[in-house]
């Protein structure tokens, strides 16, 4: 290898996982014959990196961890000699043995060196995919990669985002103690941010209770008052003949609900934002929605098809929306409601999660089944991530396909877990011994 600084351990757990080694000959830095019965069990938590495996060093047969390292010296250096969890190490796998290493009692640890037994083939790809230039590591290996195993990780990857959206909503959940209905009013509200304002979305469902909306849910304009006033765009020193009443009726409702202090313009983002996406539109769209819905997740669970998807988000505000897009500034770029694009990405990026969150919490694969099929029904996203991918020939006919590549970029790609791609595997696999 022409430099350890290249190397990282979880190459080593690879190796070591896959068996990519050569095993002729092998003994230990003590001259002990090695014999790998079992490999043993990939560690994601505290202790060995595996567990479980089955060995014979010399004569003995040894069952217990295994734990790797670039130096034999990092051993002292993670002070593992003080951690009572390894002195269950049966081996001490490393690239360099620079120093020997015991357990707490003081025992020399068995230790195999890996260096010289790992193809020359293996570690040049490695380190292909951590040093090129290219956002996606392996785009120089990319045409030899069959179309099966790329959409295959595309699989995987599209239900890893779902679930680790989900897992925000079952979240979110707990923090509502298990109110369906509140946490669909949070989770929506924060989406209705999209990425410029969601921050600010979310900390208005955090001062706005979804109780206190409930109770005014068939009028209108009391709804507009709470969210427009909380979220600190009612504050204006000469309101219209719209903007006045909701005023007063906010201050009314702040002292009768004691609402917590609200945001101020100055939270909210509208720097490159067309109006149609301002933070008071989308407000006052999520105002229509509400009093549309009577019962937010339960309607949107009913939902069985994508036009009743659809037509959920279909609501639309007061007229006064129609020439505003800010309380008391008239526009003529006013939307007439909320287009096609944003039902979309409210489809995407909340919808499908939320499904998926109940399906987990249920245990009933059919709601996970209706985002997957929600999103296959959805059009493809397209931007510089997805683009990139397009070029190299991965399927992307739908959302569900632009959510896997966000999802492969985000999570494998960008930091260089190859490793731990089927994609990055399966070129790593293209050298004689792996065969």
């Amino acid at each position: 290898m022409k430099s350890t600084n290249l190397f990282k351990e979880d190459f080593l757990h690879y190796v070591w996982q896959q068996q990519y080694f050569d095993k002729t000959g092998l003994v230990t830095t003590q001259n002990k014959a090695v014999v790998v019965l079992k490999p043993g069990y990939y560690n994601t938590d505290a202790g060995p990196d595996f567990t479980n495996a089955r060995l014979r060093i010399g004569s003995e047969e040894w069952n217990g961890s295994v734990e790797i390292h670039v130096f034999a010296s990092d051993w002292e250096k993670h002070t593992h000699q003080n951690d009572p969890k390894y002195n269950q190490v049966v081996l001490h796998v490393v690239w360099d043995n620079d120093k020997p290493v015991h357990r707490a009692d003081g025992s020399e640890i068995p230790t195999l060196a890996l260096r010289g037994r790992v193809p020359l083939h293996l570690i040049n790809t490695y380190q292909q995919f951590l040093t090129n230039r290219h956002e996606i590591p392996c785009r120089p290996f990319a045409p030899e990669v069959p179309s099966l195993i790329k959409t295959s990780m595309q699989e995987r990857v599209r239900m890893e985002r779902l679930d680790e959206k989900a897992g925000r909503v079952l979240a979110l959940l707990a923090q509502t103690g298990n109110n369906w209905e509140e946490t669909c009013y949070a989770w929506l509200l924060s989406n209705f941010g999209f990425k410029i304002n969601q921050v600010g979305m979310q900390r208005l469902a955090a001062l706005l209770p979804y109780a206190v909306l409930r109770r005014h849910q068939h009028h209108l304009p009391t709804l507009e008052a709470l969210i427009l006033g909380q979220a600190g765009f009612l504050n204006l020193d000469t309101p219209d003949e719209y903007v006045r009443p909701l005023q007063q009726e906010f201050k009314y409702l702040r002292h009768k609900y004691s609402l917590a202090p609200g945001l101020h313009r100055a939270d909210w983002n509208f720097l490159r934002l067309r109006p149609a996406n301002f933070p008071p539109v989308r407000l006052a769209q999520f105002a229509a929605l509400l009093h549309q819905h009577v019962h937010l997740f339960s309607d949107l669970l009913a939902a069985n098809s994508f036009k009743e998807w659809q037509a959920y988000f279909e609501a639309k505000p007061s007229a006064y929306w129609q020439n505003h897009v800010i309380p008391g500034q008239e526009s003529t770029r006013a939307p007439k409601g909320m287009g096609k694009s944003s039902i979309d990405l409210l489809l995407i990026n909340a919808v499908a999660p939320l499904l998926v969150a109940y399906g987990r919490y249920k245990n009933d694969e059919v709601y996970v089944d209706k985002a997957i099929a929600l999103l296959e029904q959805l059009p493809p996203e397209d931007n510089r991530i997805t683009r990139l991918y397009t070029d190299l020939d991965f399927y992307h006919k739908t959302a569900a396909d632009s959510q896997a590549l966000l999802q492969l970029n985000q999570h494998y790609c960008v930091p260089r877990q190859c490793l731990h791609c089927r994609i990055g595997n399966y070129i790593l696999k293209q050298n004689p011994l792996a065969q």
